[in-house]
């Protein structure tokens, strides 16, 4: 077997390999780095549609609300499962420290943080940005409590990006005119080669200057 061929046989084991983990998983981890928090401009609604018995599953729609005054892209909104509480407001096992996160299975998720938490896209909507004051279209998020436990409530953070300001247009406007202002008298000395230039040309005599200029 030539080393050509043996290669060619390691590059499909990957590719295949790569294709049967993305389709285990359901995607592939897009990066969040281009996207900035804003949960203090942003918030989430959170809407209990259902719940099954049997399986400990609950459904939500979560949707985001614009709180700013600034515009939101759309497409770029990401809610992030931050934390899980219990009915005390706890995130965590009180004995080992375990996040409440790592006892739930979360489905349909689009992906996961840096730091392991799932997040979910929000859906666009028909306009291209959130404006102020308004929601987004809602997303599913489903949980599925292992462990059973009664009372627990989810948290999300906001992340996205802000529409930046058009910029200003550039024009060459004109010198404003400025009331009260007068256009500036010629000088003496100007005006003195003005009639210098009149009596060589015959225009006027020294005599008649002479007698103009007298008060």
């Amino acid at each position: 077997m030539t080393n050509l061929h043996l290669c060619k046989i390691v590059l499909s084991l990957i590719l295949c390999t790569c294709t049967l983990l993305t389709s285990a998983t359901g995607f592939a981890a897009p990066s969040l780095d281009h996207l900035t928090d804003l949960t203090g401009n942003a918030s989430v609604v959170v809407t209990l549609k259902g719940r099954d018995n049997f399986t400990s599953e609950y459904r939500y729609d979560v949707s985001v609300r614009n709180h700013s005054s600034d515009l939101l892209i759309a497409d770029s909104l990401v809610i992030v499962l931050d934390k899980i509480t219990n009915l005390a407001g706890q995130d965590r096992e009180g004995l080992t420290g375990e996040s409440f996160l790592g006892r739930f299975d979360i489905l349909g998720q689009d992906g996961e943080t840096d730091d392991g938490k799932p997040f979910f896209r929000i859906p666009a909507g028909p306009a291209p940005d959130l404006g102020p004051l308004t929601d987004s279209l809602p997303v599913t998020v489903r949980l599925r409590n292992k462990d059973y436990v009664s009372v627990f409530t989810p948290f999300f953070k906001v992340l996205g990006q802000k529409r930046p300001p058009p910029e200003p247009k550039q024009t060459q406007a004109a010198a404003p005119f400025q009331p009260g202002t007068t256009p500036s008298t010629p000088s003496r000395n100007s005006v003195d080669k003005l009639i210098q230039l009149l009596i060589k040309k015959g225009v006027i005599t020294e005599e008649e200057w002479r007698k103009s200029n007298q008060p």
